[in-house]
């Protein structure tokens, strides 16, 4: 009996014994952290109510998944300022420590807006970071894998000003 042989033949056992055909898997579930909601669209109405307690609080920089602009089936891990809720759903901004602003016109000509934050306990090597203002992502509650870190107040109110400011809120 060959290799190939004795695959089939362990692959018609198994199928029998499980009722269905075991070479074909079924397709993976999304997992609930993948919930994509459409961007948040209109005023924000920010909240500072940071609370340490595995959920991502307004006020709160926290790691989720955040889908792509341009294909939302695809994302990225990433932090995430969270300014505000909408119901159940959390509205954030995407932070990055890539410096935005070595290439400012290109990024004013795709209409991104960045603001730079400096650094903080969001990212373990301390890089500079930027919020990016003209994108407001809305996220499902699951999509959060852990809490960053607090950010300041007053930083938080600088955000959430130059936000209102970007958007003409």
């Amino acid at each position: 009996m060959t290799g190939r042989t004795r695959w089939a033949t362990l692959h018609r056992l198994l199928s029998r014994l499980v009722g269905r055909d075991v070479r074909r898997a079924p397709a993976p579930a999304t997992p609930a952290r993948r919930v994509v909601l459409p961007d948040h669209h209109g005023p924000v109405h920010p909240l500072y109510a940071p609370s340490l307690d595995g959920d991502a609080d307004p006020g709160e920089i926290v790691w989720g998944w955040v889908p792509y602009e341009e294909d939302v089936s695809q994302g990225k891990d990433r932090p995430v300022l969270v300014v505000a809720r909408n119901g159940a759903s959390v509205i954030g901004l995407m932070l990055t420590s890539k410096d935005h602003s070595r290439n400012a016109a290109n990024e004013a000509r795709h209409g991104r807006v960045w603001l730079d934050i400096g650094s903080g306990p969001w990212d373990a090597r301390r890089r500079p970071s930027e919020v990016r203002l003209d994108r407001v992502v809305q996220l499902h509650p699951t999509a959060f894998r852990r809490e960053g870190a607090v950010m300041d107040r007053a930083l938080f109110d600088r955000v959430t000003a130059a936000l209102r400011e970007c958007n003409g809120w």
